[in-house]
């Protein structure tokens, strides 16, 4: 019983905190780190955003975006479809998903590699052959329900799910990689891995998920991780945003963000960081920070549970957003047990 408890949470850690993550990245998306300092000083807690700001602008405090929203879609889909995620029906989902936000004069649309696909889908193409070029981390924010659904111990089979979830957007060498990386170490936190050991898996499934999808130049993702960690190593934390966001990088490029969000994982398996105090740095760094954060957020709340995250906080989330995982989580947990 206590066994399945842990799963729970975990599972639940994962998913609430993606929405933590990108609910403190929210107010800062898009904004340059030399902006974040000046409104915001740094992140330290759920904050609104400006009138000015270029993606989510007079948000409340504690909104979640498209990061949560579609990884909320994926999960929907997982369960309907027992697991397995028809790609067309991802790409329609997806459609919808857009047409949704755009009747509420939102600019948190679709990303550059799922906008391309999708308009490729459009005009005819199949969804296998519209995520040719998808190389951004669009696949990678929304893959924790996979990681939640599948077990990583059936490696095979684990890398076939994310594959399933990245082909219509991100069928390429670093869009599958990516989300392959991200989905290990939320699926080997649920079955109980420390967060060091879970970090491993994941830059292992990221090597073997390489050898799929369409070749596309740029750094590997498995390669650029293991790097990340050695270069953040030596780095205090007052050192640490300034290095991942000068030299690491932190675009929609899944090569800069992905690893980001790694590197900023790698100082709390260290112990150099606590969970939610690497969270409000990832909501800091600028470029993509809710994206940087929802990622971060789900990997640590999976090795750690609930208990890393302020309670308030999470039901603040929950509050605003009238957002409830539990019943998604149970359902993907059931999935996972099959």
């Amino acid at each position: 019983m206590t066994a399945l408890i842990d799963t729970r949470d975990r599972a639940l850690a994962a998913f609430y905190g993606l929405a933590l993550g990108d609910a403190l990245g929210m107010p800062t998306q898009s904004l340059s780190r030399e902006q974040i300092k000046q409104r915001f000083g740094r992140i330290t807690s759920l904050t609104a955003a400006d009138a000015d700001q270029p993606i989510a602008p007079n948000m409340p405090a504690g909104s979640i975006t498209d990061d949560t929203e579609q990884a909320v879609l994926v999960a929907e889909l997982l369960v309907s479809g027992g697991g397995r995620i028809d790609p067309s029906d991802l790409a329609q989902s997806l459609i919808d998903w857009e047409a949704v936000m755009q009747a509420k004069g939102s600019q948190d649309l679709l990303g550059p590699s799922t906008k391309r696909a999708i308009e490729m889908i459009l005009a005819g193409h199949s969804p296998e052959e519209a995520g040719r070029f998808g190389t951004t981390n669009g696949a990678a924010m929304r893959i924790t329900p996979v990681g939640i659904a599948a077990d990583v111990l059936d490696e095979g089979a684990f890398v076939e799910s994310v594959i399933q979830a990245c082909q219509v957007t991100h069928n390429t060498t670093l869009g599958i990689a990516s989300a392959a990386a991200v989905a290990a170490v939320v699926s080997a936190g649920i079955n109980g891995a420390s967060l060091v050991d879970a970090l491993d898996i994941g830059v292992r499934i990221a090597s073997r998920a390489e050898g799929h999808g369409h070749w596309i130049a740029g750094g590997r993702i498995s390669a650029r991780i293991r790097w990340a960690k050695q270069l953040c190593e030596a780095a205090d934390n007052h050192q640490l945003a300034d290095l991942i966001y000068d030299v690491i990088g932190t675009s929609v490029a899944s090569q800069e963000s992905v690893v980001a969000a790694f590197a900023l994982a790698h100082q709390v398996a260290s112990g150099q960081l606590p969970a939610f105090d690497a969270l409000c740095t990832a909501a800091s760094l600028g470029g993509d920070t809710d994206t940087i954060a929802a990622i971060l957020g789900a990997m640590l709340g999976a090795c750690q549970g609930m208990g890393a995250w302020p309670h308030g906080l999470i039901e603040q989330i929950k509050a605003v957003n009238s957002l409830d995982l539990d019943e998604l989580v149970e359902h993907l947990l059931s999935l996972r047990a099959v």
